[in-house]
């Protein structure tokens, strides 16, 4: 299912691309590995705990862990813990998504400048853009934990948008979660929603909110491929 006017796409001269559940295929590991953690610490893990760690940023998560289920680590050891669990399959295995290196070559072909817009760590995404090379198309990584905030607000687009000189309505953000294309969107991004399963409960409002929606990079790359130059 694809939705979004193909003349519209020809204004845009930046891409902000979200990285895990949108380029990287591992929101369905993060899960586990939170689950793992919080029984390491003594602690079962509530249900609906991936949906409400979606929102939050690391240190948020943290804080979150210390009130809700009583970790009596501090804030820097809960994330080096976590990070500890999931840092090898960063390093070595989690695939990106089937087609995202079309999409990157075709982009970068077109002169479309892109950057990254995380909620993960530095620490832990750097070792993943290497090994699966990245750098080739992406001029920049911006983190939450960099800029000091959650994507609840648009500073991380904000930041990415001026570092590659392009207006909001020149700007696409790409994203799988609910929260974030709602802030990019109230800050008038244009806004690509993108199907991930751990989204699936808000699919339906993603599309609605969304400028344009695509199922896979499959999808995105024949959307792209029709564009006018």
């Amino acid at each position: 299912m694809q939705k979004g006017n193909i003349t519209d796409m020809k204004n845009i001269k930046g891409v902000i691309f979200d990285f895990d559940g949108t380029l990287l295929d591992s929101m369905n590991i993060w899960v586990e590995f939170e689950i793992e953690y919080l029984r390491s610490m003594g602690a079962e893990a509530k249900p609906g705990l991936a949906e409400v760690l979606r929102a939050m940023s690391s240190v948020e998560e943290a804080i979150y862990f210390q009130e809700e289920y009583g970790v009596k680590q501090t804030v820097d050891e809960i994330i080096s813990g976590r990070n500890a669990l999931i840092g090898e399959k960063y390093r070595n295995s989690i695939p990106l998504k089937p087609g995202v290196m079309e999409v990157l070559e075709m982009l970068h072909n077109k002169g479309i400048k892109m950057c990254i817009a995380t909620a993960t760590e530095r620490e832990l995404i750097g070792p993943a853009i290497e090994r699966l090379n990245l750098l080739k198309y992406i001029s920049r990584v911006f983190t939450c934990e960099e800029v000091g905030v959650s994507k609840s607000s648009p500073d991380i687009f904000i930041q990415a948008a001026d570092y590659m000189g392009t207006d909001v309505h020149e700007t696409l953000v790409v994203e799988d979660a609910l929260y974030a294309v709602t802030t990019a969107k109230k800050e008038s991004f244009i806004v690509a929603g993108l199907y991930d399963k751990s989204s699936l409960d808000h699919m339906e409002e993603i599309k609605k909110l969304s400028d344009y929606y695509w199922m896979d990079f499959g999808e995105m790359l024949t959307f792209l491929t029709q564009c006018p130059s």
